[in-house]
């Protein structure tokens, strides 16, 4: 549920102190049409803009659906200058989620080329105020959300490594996360893997390394903990890099380029 707040500052950055632009009158109907192909996302929160107007507005496809060029995926009637007001709110908000969601379904395909094994996520690295937003592109284009804030799992990264060394930072954060908190370590050297583990990770983040490097830090991993401690692949990785990352060994392949790079998905907003 988007919270009026949210739907308010929205449209006030949209609409000015007055909006003089949108000031039709009369009833009108509009419809929201795919100009490529892709897979759907967003459509959810372009409901709720159109709600919160008082503008009746009814998705015709489903979230994580693919579309074609040409294919309506949003209906909506009411006041001409309510539906001209929340119209590109609407149209950016579902062009977005909807391109992040396309890049996802595409790294998504290119792991199943090779494995059904690995996981294709996202990271932190989001659009501030849009967070929930992108994260929920990523499930609908059948990615992971990875950790949606830092509450969720402590990830031990390199500044924490230097500060306090690798042992000391997971027993440090080891003390203070709930039993059901995750740790994860972020090693940068294959031979850091096993370390990583037998310090108590539960997973270890192989960053930026090529995928033979992947491949090779994968294996000390394995000899060391087993399946039992999972290893991720991230850094600079694209979908066209996918598949050479997902036949390293890897469980999770995690991606900032989902919801920092993607293109927004083409739609056409049209009333009458």
């Amino acid at each position: 549920m988007i919270p009026d707040s949210k739907i308010e500052e929205w449209l006030q950055e949209d609409l000015g102190h007055h909006d003089v632009t949108n000031q039709v009158p009369g009833e009108t109907t509009g419809r929201l049409v795919a100009k490529e192909d892709g897979v759907t996302a967003g459509l959810a929160a372009a409901v709720a803009v159109f709600d919160y107007l008082g503008v009746d507005a009814d998705a015709t496809v489903d979230t994580g659906d693919r579309i074609e060029a040409g294919d309506v995926v949003l209906r909506v009637e009411g006041t001409a200058q309510d539906v001209l007001r929340g119209e590109r709110v609407a149209v950016n908000i579902a062009g977005h989620a909807s391109g992040v969601a396309t890049k996802t379904r595409e790294a998504v395909d290119a792991t199943r080329s090779v494995t059904d094994h690995v996981r294709i996520a996202c990271t932190r690295k989001t659009t501030p105020g849009l967070r929930r937003i992108e994260k929920r592109a990523v499930v609908a284009g059948g990615g992971d959300t990875h950790r949606l804030d830092l509450s969720h799992m402590v990830i031990v990264k390199d500044n924490h490594v230097a500060e306090m060394g690798l042992e000391a930072a997971v027993a440090h954060f080891r003390e203070r996360v709930s039993f059901a908190t995750k740790i994860e370590v972020e090693v940068e050297e294959p031979a850091d893997a096993p370390r990583a583990a037998e310090a108590g990770a539960d997973i270890v983040l192989l960053d930026n390394m090529s995928p033979d490097v992947t491949e090779r830090a994968v294996g000390l991993l394995r000899e060391q903990a087993g399946t039992e401690v999972l290893a991720e692949a991230s850094g600079g990785i694209t979908v066209a890099d996918v598949p050479d990352y997902a036949a390293t060994g890897v469980d999770v392949i995690s991606m900032g380029s989902l919801t920092h790079s993607a293109d927004a998905l083409d739609y056409s907003f049209r009333t009458g």
